[in-house]
């Protein structure tokens, strides 16, 4: 039976359903997301929670260890990460390919949820959890800069206004403020004067903690009318908190300010961020695993307007990133590269068969085919993608070949003097199986691919579907749209005269022929000289698959780096600031760089919360601008930022395809792990520094810090018990002193806000100022802290 014959016997159904297909898939194009790669990452999930000023050792004994055996018994988890700091601790948890995130969501609240009690009682707020993966870069990066407002105002609009807003996009992940700090009251104590006036810092913290409520109060009501009950129980200025009474001395009232600086202030004051040399606040966005990026920022782009006309008028907002840009241009020159092999194919087509009528109809099979493929692309949640794109420019080779076969055939019937019908007719149907089979062998190739596991696998199988629907969808036209069109446009070769091109044409054909005549019986002449030859090229392809050299993906030119600036352990905020602004100023002057956002201290898009360690960011001319690769920007900014003394630069270039979801300042990461913390302390130094001995590589450090100084309380239990001061006094008050704790919230109507406590900064700057500490004892005497321990450094 021959398929073909209905479609060529009937040219309007045929014509109708192959230009409903092609509609089809032209409609379907314009769905389809765009990204640079095949949607293939693993479910993330990243759970952050804080306790300001608690040690790194107090984080992971307290915060994360609860959490992480809470975690453990979620079903698909494949690896799990903690990563513990001054004030905060961060958890990644990254499941199985097949796991569905959402579903993971709910079982990761759950882990929480039932930590929770576990958990230290102080923890300022719930333990929270994002579908991100924290070792990605951020998609877009939106600044506030502004000539009159501070930075704490900056960042009060940041996160009332557009944090929200920004959150509330389809598929943003995560929104990390960075640059600055929330304001606050803070409360900076002077200890020598608590001590002159018999008072600890507890009885600071205590006045300031019952002084600010925010509590039900109810209503009044008779036969006829209702009262609501309001009170002025809450503070919310500096001006407020100053004259709270601490306590009566020889009939005079001790008040805050009498004993401490009382300020409006910042909620952490090491904090700091610029955006191109000027101080600023950035929003760094981040997706969720899957969500197209494209989408993604065309939405927050729209909704600037709107976001910028609820700020202050005095505050600007400037897009600093577009994670897009290269997206965009990537893609529109794999477009443009399968157009132009579209057109390149359809040349050479003419160019052998010589002839108009004969050429259209390949023409029009090559695209229909491609074209056709956006709809099954679009039913199967496929992306326009650099490997998608790559798929359908080399299908264009395999889809032509269908049609052509096809022509061949019928034009030979053509020339034995049939008549286009019966010629397409017979021709088809002795061709058919032969298409068919071309079509299943090149599909079967693919098969291996399509049994890939792993994330090899699911990058390479979006490639593979999609050529192989290609060619199944070529398959199907050339047995029936291309015969169709033979029937009716192809003419009888039989009385047909030619030009003098085609004659032209003819005597170089026939010089190729003959010149494959004569080659073809000289390698027949000689069967040994070409076995060995054979054998040759065999053996030099071996040898050159051994040496080149391997990778996973190639290196990709997004126009981004990212990178840590890392100083020494003991360096201080302030004079990391002042490192930063030196780096930063020679990071913009490159004549390669577009834009520097980087930001030290804080949480999040910051340094993580570590003082010695900042962020950085950074976008790249364009390429056109620019002439040179990112890792050659790299070397040249590194050789330059090797002159300032105090820190080292760490940059990557930054990558559409990242595996793992630990953050780190290198692109390979390299994971030890011991059953003790003694064993990793022993063994990474060495470690490391024979990983530095390795040619080529650069830029070798370690996420491990644990060599800053530090100043040990030795605690003397049977004084301290003698004098009855218990542990958690000595905590608390340690606490209230250096650890800027947040004593009390004061809500308002778009955010809460907090009243920070800590002792004045000149009492905080060496461990000599622990001399100034008193602990209040069981008697309310005031103890010092030197003689309840012994401080060593």
């Amino acid at each position: 039976m021959n398929l073909s014959t209905p479609f060529i016997r009937r040219p309007v159904g045929t014509t109708l359903l192959t230009l409903a297909v092609m509609l089809a898939g032209a409609l379907s194009y314009s769905f389809l997301p765009v990204s640079p790669l095949p949607q293939i990452e693993f479910p993330t999930i990243s759970v952050s929670a804080n306790l300001p000023g608690a040690s790194p050792q107090t984080m992971a004994s307290s915060v994360a260890t609860p959490l992480e055996r809470q975690f453990g018994r979620i079903a698909g988890v494949t690896e799990m990460t903690s990563s513990s700091s001054l004030g905060s601790t961060s958890i990644t948890l990254q499941f199985d390919l097949d796991r569905d995130i959402n579903a993971a969501a709910r079982d990761v609240q759950a882990a929480i949820n039932a930590a929770r009690g576990q958990l230290p009682a102080n923890l300022p707020n719930n333990p929270s959890y994002r579908k991100v993966n924290p070792a990605d870069a951020p998609i877009m990066g939106i600044s506030i800069v502004s000539r009159t407002y501070t930075q704490s105002q900056m960042y009060d609009v940041a996160a009332t206004i557009l944090q929200q807003k920004l959150a509330q996009v389809r598929g943003v992940g995560q929104i990390f403020i960075g640059g600055g700090s929330a304001p606050a009251v803070r409360v900076d104590v002077n200890p020598t004067l608590l001590n002159h006036l018999g008072l600890s810092l507890e009885d600071v913290r205590n006045t300031l903690s019952n002084a600010n409520a925010n509590r039900p109060k109810g209503s009044l009501s008779d036969g006829e009318r209702r009262w609501s009950l309001a009170a002025s129980d809450q503070l919310f200025t500096a001006e407020e908190y100053a004259p709270l009474i601490l306590v009566h001395r020889n009939g005079a009232a001790v008040r805050v300010r009498d004993v401490a600086q009382v300020t409006d202030s910042v909620e952490n004051d090491r904090s700091y961020g610029i955006s191109n040399g000027a101080p600023s606040v950035t929003l760094l966005i981040f997706r969720q695993p899957g969500a197209n990026i494209i989408e993604i920022i065309d939405k927050i782009r729209e909704l600037l307007p709107q976001l910028d006309a609820q700020i202050p008028a005095e505050m600007e907002l400037r897009v600093t990133m577009d994670r897009t840009a290269t997206i965009r241009a990537s893609l529109e020159d794999v477009q443009f590269t399968l157009m132009l092999s579209v057109g390149l194919v359809i040349l050479v087509v003419f160019a052998f068969l010589r002839d108009v009528r004969t050429t259209i109809i390949p023409s029009v099979a090559v695209p229909v085919s491609l074209v056709a493929t956006f709809g099954a692309m679009y039913l199967l949640d496929y992306s326009l993608d650099n490997l998608s794109l790559m798929a359908l420019t080399i299908a264009t080779g395999f889809v032509v070949d269908d049609a052509i076969v096809v022509i061949e055939n019928i034009t030979r019937y053509l020339e034995e003097g049939l008549s286009p019908m019966q010629a397409s007719i017979r021709g088809a149907s002795e061709i058919g199986f032969t298409v068919v089979s071309i079509s299943v062998s090149l599909v079967a190739v693919f098969i291996p691919i399509l049994l890939m596991g792993g994330i090899v696998g699911r990058l390479f199988r979006e490639f593979a579907i999609v050529l192989s629907v290609a060619i199944g969808v070529s398959m199907v036209v050339s047995l029936t749209t291309t015969p169709m069109m033979c029937a009716y446009m192809l003419k009888a070769h039989r009385g047909q005269r030619h030009g003098r091109w085609y004659a032209a044409s003819e005597r170089v054909f026939d010089w190729f022929l003959n010149w494959y005549e004569v080659t073809l019986r000289v390698v027949l002449r000689h069967q040994w000289v070409t076995l060995l030859a054979t054998l040759a090229t065999i053996g030099l392809t071996v040898y050159l698959y051994a040496i080149i050299p391997k990778g996973f993906f190639p290196q990709q030119d997004t126009g981004r780096l990212m990178g840590n600036l890392v100083a020494d352990q003991d360096t201080s905020f302030r004079a990391m600031v002042s490192l930063l602004d030196k780096f930063a100023a020679v990071i913009q002057e490159d004549p390669a760089v577009s834009g520097v956002q980087a930001s030290v201290g804080g949480s999040g898009g910051g340094g993580g919360g570590a003082s010695n360690s900042a962020r950085m960011f950074i976008t790249l001319k364009p390429l056109s601008e620019r002439k040179l690769s990112p890792d050659k920007v790299i070397a040249r900014i590194r050789a330059r930022a090797s002159q300032i003394p105090g820190a080292a630069l760490l940059l990557q270039s930054v990558q559409d395809l990242r595996i793992g979801g630990r953050a780190s300042s290198s692109q390979f990461q390299y994971s030890l792990r011991g059953d003790s913390l003694d064993e990793l302390n022993e063994w990474t130094p060495k470690l490391l520094a024979e990983m530095r001995k390795i040619p080529g590589l650069v830029d070798v450090n370690s996420d491990q810090q644990n060599r800053g100084l530090q100043t040990r309380l030795e605690i003397d239990r049977l004084t301290a018990a003698r004098l009855g001061v218990s542990l958690s006094a000595i905590d608390n008050t340690l606490y209230d002193a250096f650890g800027q704790r947040q004593v009390s919230t004061m809500y308002k109507s778009l955010n809460q806000y907090r009243v920070v406590m800590e002792v004045d900064r000149e009492f905080a700057e060496n461990p000599d100022s622990l001399k100034y500490i008193y602990v209040k004892g069981s008697q309310g005497s005031q103890v010092p802290l030197s003689s309840l321990c012994q401080i060593t450094t």
